[in-house]
């Protein structure tokens, strides 16, 4: 495989490893993106194999009925890994080892050993990796991240976010099974930690509290954190209760509020009037993107993942490995000091 695919009358070709729900949304904005087309699939199952690739795929896509098959179709430029969070690295070494560029489905891995291997190996076989952590690509988040570091909306000082649903599954489900990496903070909790990091910079304290379930994964989880410049964090995930979905960012002159903010249709900025006249704030307005949404928000995760490959990169600068394993330490140690850790 070359450094670079240059060719632009060529379509990006994608495989998909793993057939289930998100991999389904993934596919479907990917048919959105003209530079990309599925051309493969895989799961354990053949017939779930050739379901997905019939529903999803392009014209011809091939099922494989092992991922091992995947990985292997030379047609294949990047695999999108899609497996629950516990075997990601085994999967995405299958890629790496078939000389296959990598897009990780969110978290990377459920420990930093196992991302910081995922890393080393992205580097050993140099092909490019990625995890899909698509709100930091999202046009309205991106908006929101530039118009706060220009200073539009003041300093901000608390940022709130809440991220949250009854999860009704047998014990085995993935959300809920130990083995597959469950639990609040690995696949909700990962969402206000990225936001906060978008929007507030790394942070320099972090401690939570947890409500833990009988096989010892965190049910629900509350973070507190302080940021630079004095900001702090609140944030919550929960796998018991329908929470809001809502982000709210206080600043020193107003308020911006964003309606599901891991995929929002807008930001709306409500300022405090007696701002004063040297502190001069726009009118309650929506903060809008200047790119439109793509379907349902996915499809700028595949752009970002082409154009790297064309520019023949090795990660992305808009979710680099360095943020990725940034995220997976404060998860980790997060995690630990409430009493859940993963084999």
């Amino acid at each position: 495989m070359s450094d670079s695919i240059p060719d632009p009358d060529r379509p990006i070709r994608w495989g998909v490893l793993a057939t289930g729900k998100i991999a389904g949304k993934v596919a479907t904005d990917l048919a959105l993106v003209p530079d990309a087309t599925l051309v493969a699939a895989g799961s354990r199952s053949l017939a779930s194999a050739e379901e997905f690739a019939a529903t999803h795929g392009a014209p011809g896509c091939r099922a494989h009925g092992s991922y091992e098959s995947l990985v292997a179709d030379p047609e294949v430029d990047v695999v999108y890994v899609a497996s629950p969070h516990a075997l990601h690295l085994e999967h995405a070494r299958l890629a790496f080892e078939a000389g296959k560029h990598v897009m990780c489905e969110k978290p990377v891995t459920v420990t930093v050993a196992d991302a910081e291997a995922m890393v080393e190996l992205a580097r050993r076989h140099d092909r490019f990796l990625m995890e899909a952590m698509w709100t930091a690509f999202h046009p309205v988040v991106r908006a929101v991240a530039a118009d706060l570091r220009a200073g539009r909306f003041g300093r901000p000082s608390h940022l709130h976010a809440e991220l949250g649903f009854v999860v009704d599954a047998a014990p085995d489900d993935r959300l809920l099974d130990p083995a597959l990496g469950a639990g609040a903070m690995l696949d909700m909790g990962v969402y206000p930690l990225t936001f906060a990091h978008l929007l507030l910079g790394e942070a320099e304290q972090l401690t939570a509290t947890a409500t833990l379930s009988d096989s010892g994964i965190d049910l629900d989880i509350a973070v507190a954190g302080h940021y630079p410049d004095g900001a702090v964090l609140t944030a919550t995930a929960s796998l018991t209760s329908w929470s809001s979905r809502r982000a709210s960012i206080g600043t020193d002159t107003g308020r911006l509020d964003l309606v599901d903010f891991h995929h929002p249709t807008a930001a709306t900025w409500t300022p405090h009037t007696a701002a004063g006249p040297d502190q001069p704030v726009d009118l309650l307005a929506e903060v809008t993107a200047t790119e439109p949404v793509v379907g349902a928000g996915y499809a700028h995760e595949i752009v970002e993942v082409n154009r790297c490959l064309r520019a023949g990169l090795r990660e992305s600068p808009v979710v680099p490995h360095a943020q990725t394993l940034t995220i997976m330490r404060q998860m980790e140690a997060l995690l630990a000091s409430v009493g859940v850790r993963y084999a």
